[in-house]
């Protein structure tokens, strides 16, 4: 489930931090990416999920769930876990199109904190 609490709080970048040894530059390339990345992954995972498509929906949404992990959003990122496994094993398909929708709602969140943390890192160069 979504975290209200994780919406509202600066992002945790420290597994970035500890991934680039702490170099802004290397965050900042990181979070650019993901920005460009996660809607892209979301708008797989949504034509796969309105097809039907449940083999394709566990496919890209194994490839997008690190994404968020890379931000701390362990929430975010449990949540795409639970629409994985579930698109994978076909259980409770019904409710996967309004997980979705959630996690995509959310997605508008993620990116301001994003341009936050990565204003933060900009003013460190």
């Amino acid at each position: 489930m979504i975290n209200p609490a994780k919406s509202t709080a600066d992002l945790d970048l420290s597994y970035l931090k500890e991934m680039s040894g702490d170099s802004a530059e290397f965050m900042i390339e990181m979070l650019d990416t993901l920005v460009e990345q996660i809607p892209v992954y979301l708008e797989d995972l949504q034509r796969a999920v309105d097809a039907k498509d449940w083999k394709a929906a566990s496919e890209f949404a194994h490839k997008v769930r690190p994404t968020f992990y890379y931000v701390g959003r362990e929430d975010i990122r449990d949540y795409v876990q639970v629409i994985e496994h579930n698109a994978k094993e076909e259980l409770n398909v019904p409710a996967i199109p309004g997980a979705l929708a959630e996690i995509k709602q959310e997605l508008n969140i993620i990116l301001m904190q994003v341009a936050k943390s990565k204003a933060a890192l900009e003013a460190q160069l």
